[in-house]
């Protein structure tokens, strides 16, 4: 595969009254034609951030890009783009599917027009030509008599229905990235299954590489291919599926995959949550940022910042538990019962 985008030393930080918020603090990761990656974390870890930081949707002010920041894509490092440069990236290169689908859709515009927009702006096809590119979309997103829903309002569509719209609109100008940031927040169940899987048949079409945004480690298994754990602004822990579900290093990946149920969970057990709240980004700790929640907490996890282990050619952590030194603890042991090898 060839590498699409790269994400190099990502700094993000807003300016509020009360100081200066380090939202994400040096992130590192790359995404290959094709490919489908997620990124999971607790809400406020920087998921979002980065996927606006890649979508250059960050408000300066109050938000600021660091220096030596850089998003790499096909070579080109877009955070120094132009408008111009930006609005022809936005929709032709990449798309964003955004949580909510019922305040990203315009309420007052017909979804066909909103389909439309893009395919004039970006492929230049006339109104005609645009209206049935936009029937065709729907239709690709599994929306029955697309002729005719062309022609309604998003408050006349399901949740699940405003979903698919927003991945016909984001699909539109077949780009070659594709962002899901939570495609499945507030959708049932059965819903959530849907989306999914028509992203997959998606990308397995159209060969869109998409970075799936999630604090749900249930609805990664079966859609992406490599996940990148974030905590606190920062990467703690990526690599394929099977390496972070199978023999995840990080305690804090194991804690998120403890908060998964299974289809084996007893009547009555309660499941696991993790103890404690992230620290606050105004001010980071000096140490690992998840040594106040962690149960095998050291004191130089306090007192420094843990450097990255490689454990396989794809799979990494940050975590003092994996330096040649320090004690040889099962860190799943209680969470899922198998031995760290």
């Amino acid at each position: 595969m060839t590498k699409l985008m790269e994400v190099k030393n990502l700094r993000v930080s807003f300016h509020t009254y009360a100081g200066e918020v380090q939202a994400v603090r040096d992130v590192s990761f790359s995404i290959d034609s094709g490919e489908a990656v997620a990124i999971v974390g607790e809400s406020g870890c920087g998921k979002t951030v980065t996927s606006k930081s890649i979508m250059g949707l960050i408000p300066t002010p109050p938000g600021d890009i660091k220096e030596n920041s850089s998003i790499l894509y096909k070579g080109k490092d877009i955070l120094k783009f132009s408008d111009k440069e930006w609005q022809k990236f936005r929709g032709a290169e990449a798309g964003m599917i955004f949580q909510d689908p019922m305040t990203s859709l315009n309420p007052t515009t017909k979804v066909g027009k909103q389909i439309m927009e893009n395919l004039m702006v970006h492929r230049h096809m006339s109104r005609s030509e645009a209206l049935n590119e936009a029937v065709r979309m729907l239709e690709v997103v599994n929306i029955p008599n697309s002729r005719e829903r062309v022609n309604e309002y998003p408050h006349q569509f399901s949740g699940g229905m405003r979903q698919r719209i927003m991945i016909a609109i984001a699909l539109a100008c077949n780009p070659r990235l594709l962002i899901a940031d939570e495609p499945t927040t507030a959708l049932d169940v059965t819903i959530q299954a849907q989306i999914l899987e028509l992203l997959k048949d998606i990308q397995k079409q159209f060969d869109t590489a998409v970075m799936l945004i999630t604090h749900d480690l249930g609805v990664v298994a079966g859609m992406a291919r490599n996940i990148i754990v974030m905590y606190a602004g920062q990467i703690i822990e990526k690599g394929t599926v099977d390496e972070v579900f199978k023999n995840a290093r990080h305690p804090y990946t194991n804690s998120l995959l403890n908060a998964v149920p299974g289809l084996n969970l007893k009547s009555k057990v309660q499941l696991a949550s993790i103890y404690g709240t992230p620290p606050d980004l105004l001010a980071p700790p000096a140490g690992c940022a998840f040594a106040g929640r962690c149960k095998f907490c050291m004191k130089i996890c306090r007192e420094q910042m843990p450097g990255v282990t490689k454990i396989s050619s794809t799979h990494e952590a940050s975590c003092w538990l994996q330096h040649s030194q320090a004690p040889k603890i099962n860190i799943a042991e209680g969470i899922r019962g198998e031995q760290d090898g």
